[in-house]
C-alpha cells in the first residue's frame, strides 16, 4: 500500500520542483513578500493536489468499496522498507515546501512551519481514504513515518538553519522480480516503485556542518544506509504463488557505512548546474560501503549503488 502513495508524492514532488526550480540554487531570499510568487506557488500545488485526490478517489479506488473507516497494521510489511519511503517523501515535500515559501518572500519562521509541515499535510488525507475503503486502511505506522520525514526537516531548519543531516535513497534493481512479477513490477518502471529489494535509503551527515571548525572539505559527508532483501510479499514470502513454486529465501535487513557528497556544496558557479546539483542531492552517489547483515556479517562493497 506504500507504493501507491510513494508515486503520488514522487509526481507531486517533480511537478512542485519543475514549479520552484528557481529555489534551487539560492542561499538568500527576497526580503519581502513577492505576491505573484506566493499566488503562483499556492495555486499551482493546491490545483495538482487536488487533481490527484480527484484521481485516488475516482480512479485508483473505483474498483474498490467504500467501507467505514478503518485500521490496518502494515508495521512489519516489508522489513520496514516502506516506512523509510514514506519517510523521505515527507522530508523530500517539507524542504521543497520551505524553499517555495522563502523563494516568495515569506518569513523564515513561516516557511518553516507552512511549508516545513508540507510533508505530514500531503500525505494525511491519503491516509484517510485508505481508511475508507476496502482492501486498504489506515496506518499509524505510516503517519508516524511522515510525521518523522517532516520533523527531521523542521528541527535542522530551526535549530541549525540548514540541513546537516540529509535523507537521500539509491536504487539498484534486484533479481526478485522475476519470480512475482505481479507484485513486484513487471517492467523496470514498475519495479523501481514497486521492488523494495532494490532499496536503499540514507541518512547523510555533512562533516563540516557538524565539525565547524575543522578543515575537511564542505562538500563531504558520511552516510548510513538501510535496505532489505529476499523480499517476495509484504510481510512473508509465500511457498506457492499463482499456481508456481516460490524459492526459499531469507528475508533480511541490510546496514550500510559509506562516504556521500553534498552536491550543493561544490565549488560550482553556472547557476544552471547548480539547480541539478540541487535536485540530484537527493540521491546518494555511488560510493564504497561497508555493509552488515546477519546472513553475511560484514562485507565491503567496491562500489554499492
Amino acid at each position: 500500500m506504500g507504493i501507491r502513495k510513494i508515486v503520488f508524492s514522487s509526481v507531486f514532488l517533480l511537478a512542485t520542483v519543475l514549479l520552484v526550480s528557481t529555489t534551487s540554487a539560492q542561499s538568500t531570499y527576497p526580503d519581502t513578500l513577492h505576491t505573484g510568487r506566493l499566488r503562483g506557488v499556492i495555486l499551482a500545488e493546491s490545483a495538482f493536489y487536488a487533481a490527484g485526490l480527484s484521481y485516488l478517489q475516482f480512479v485508483w479506488y473505483r474498483d474498490h468499496e467504500s467501507v467505514p473507516f478503518h485500521w490496518y497494521n502494515d508495521n512489519d510489511g516489508w522489513l520496514q522498507l516502506d516506512k523509510a519511503g514514506h519517510m523521505y517523501a515527507a522530508y523530500f515535500e517539507s524542504e521543497i515546501g520551505y524553499q517555495a515559501l522563502r523563494w516568495a518572500g515569506v518569513s523564515h519562521k513561516k516557511s518553516l512551519w507552512y511549508g516545513g509541515t508540507l510533508g505530514l499535510v500531503l500525505q494525511t488525507p491519503i491516509e484517510v481514504f485508505d481508511g475508507l475503503y476496502e482492501g486498504y486502511g489506515f496506518s499509524w505506522g505510516d503517519m508516524i513515518a511522515n510525521a518523522a520525514g517532516s520533523a527531521l526537516f523542521i528541527t535542522q531548519q530551526a535549530w541549525l538553519g540548514e540541513q546537516a543531516v540529509r535523507m537521500k535513497f539509491s536504487y539498484s534493481p534486484s533479481s526478485y522480480a522475476q519470480y512475482r512479477p505481479w507484485v513486484l513490477g513487471e517492467t523496470h518502471g514498475e519495479r523501481f516503485f514497486q521492488d523494495y529489494n532494490g532499496h536503499t535509503y540514507w541518512l547523510s551527515a555533512n562533516l563540516k556542518s557538524i565539525f565547524r571548525s575543522s578543515r575537511l572539505p564542505p562538500w563531504l559527508n558520511v552516510a548510513w544506509g538501510y535496505s532489505g532483501n529476499g523480499m517476495l510479499s509484504e510481510f512473508r514470502n509465500p511457498e506457492v504463488s499463482r499456481g508456481i513454486q516460490m524459492p526459499s529465501l531469507t528475508r533480511y535487513r541490510q546496514f550500510f557505512l559509506s562516504v556521500d557528497v553534498n552536491l550543493t556544496k561544490l565549488p560550482v558557479s553556472n547557476p544552471y548546474l547548480k539547480k541539478v546539483l540541487w535536485a540530484l542531492n537527493y540521491i546518494k552517489i555511488p560510493a564504497p560501503t561497508l555493509e552488515y547483515n546477519r546472513v553475511d556479517g560484514f562485507k565491503v562493497r567496491a562500489l554499492y549503488f
